[in-house]
């Protein structure tokens, strides 16, 4: 048997780990620092979101009519959330609410991942 570089070996064992689960802290959380200014809610009226914006697989901020700005940062990570930087949802109810599930939309088509919201905590200082 012929013996394989160091780096092929290193390369070939990494292909073949599965990797832990990535957390909020984890390198390439691209969310802002910002100041939570009361207390978190459940649920946000559709019609009152002007903007949303994903901040990455875990955070997405969104600022309704008025000023004000929520924060979702969900309970699990959305793989291709933060790359893909859109998203759909329907509603199953008046109101977009914790637990409710989102799906990553992709620009080459096809189905996205499916991932709950987490609670809406109002923010300022979101950029």
């Amino acid at each position: 048997m012929k013996a394989l570089p160091i780096a092929l070996l290193t390369a070939a064992t990494a292909a073949c780990t599965v990797a832990p689960t990535a957390t909020a802290s984890d390198a390439g959380v691209r969310a802002s620092a910002v100041h939570v200014i009361g207390p978190a809610i459940s649920c946000l009226t559709p019609s009152r979101i002007t903007d949303s914006r994903v901040r990455d697989d875990y955070t997405i901020d969104f600022r309704l009519s008025g000023g004000r700005s929520y924060r979702n940062t969900l309970p699990q990570r959305c793989s291709g959330l933060g790359f893909e930087e859109r998203f759909g949802y329907t509603l199953h109810g008046s109101q977009l609410c914790r637990g409710e599930i989102i799906h990553v939309l992709y620009s080459g088509g096809g189905p996205g991942a499916a991932c709950a919201l987490g609670e809406f905590v109002p923010i300022e200082g979101a950029r």
